[in-house]
């Protein structure tokens, strides 16, 4: 009997600690298939962050390191270095990406570190109570912006794809989203793409995946879904933005 599906290899049985509903165990396991599809689960190294995804270590079949807050990029840098034929990739969230690590990023970023990145976006704090983050949308009630936020005293959420895909550095920036299973397919193709393109030397690449927080919401999984798609892709729109072709016309 032909099997068609099964548990990734670069996945731990352990069970997770993420809330009901919460979309980073889909990123996980999209994570692991790549790694098991290109065969590199011996040779990779993942930078874990500090956030909701701070035990990704524990999720994760292969060899990993603990980073402080936001500085993931310079460790993944490091790491990568010190071992040029190893896969390194961080898995980092939009508070420990965007705010406390954006100029770790975007110098990563510009140096065209050989690294992959795994950014989730979700639009608040998730670990630590739901506050209001870089990317929380205008008008969007946290815990720190409980009239929603008012983009004229705070400013408006940071697009970081876009942002980065400015620069020379970066091979490939791609946002994705997993709110439903033709979206997930082309995440996980995504994914696969950005280990790809380190493997092939091309330089630093980058996965935004629009996330679901349901707790921090304070919806149901179903309806946080729903959000995702109504609300978060007309501010964060998908596709590519950086991309190996508009490198080699550079």
């Amino acid at each position: 009997m032909q099997k068609v599906f099964g548990y990734p290899r670069a996945l731990t049985s352990k069970r997770t600690h993420y809330c009901p509903g919460c979309t980073h165990g889909i990123v996980h396991r999209l994570v692991a298939e790549a790694i098991d599809d290109l065969g590199i689960q011996e040779q990779t190294i993942g930078i874990a962050p500090v956030g909701c995804a701070v035990l990704a270590y524990e999720y994760f079949d292969v060899d990993f390191q603990e980073a402080a807050h936001g500085r993931a990029p310079a460790v993944a840098t490091g790491i990568k270095r010190v071992h040029p034929d190893a896969v390194v990739f961080s898995y980092q969230g939009d508070g420990d990406l965007a705010s406390i690590g954006t100029a770790e990023i975007v110098h990563a970023a510009a140096r065209g570190e050989n690294i992959t990145v795994i950014f989730i976006n979700n639009t608040v704090y998730g670990m630590t109570g739901g506050q209001m983050a870089p990317t929380t949308l205008p008008g969007q009630k946290t815990t720190t912006s409980p009239y929603g936020r008012d983009t004229t005293k705070v400013g408006f959420p940071i697009r970081v794809s876009e942002m980065l895909a400015t620069l020379d550095g970066p091979s490939y920036i791609e946002r994705v989203s997993v709110h439903d299973p033709k979206h997930i397919i082309k995440a996980g193709r995504a994914i696969r793409k950005a280990f790809e393109m380190q493997i092939a030397g091309k330089g630093f690449s980058l996965v935004e995946v629009l996330s679901t927080c349901p707790t921090n919401w304070g919806l149901t999984p179903i309806k946080a879904l729903e959000r995702l798609k109504e609300q978060m892709i007309p501010y964060y729109p998908l596709g590519v933005f950086r991309s190996p072709e508009e490198v080699a016309e550079e």
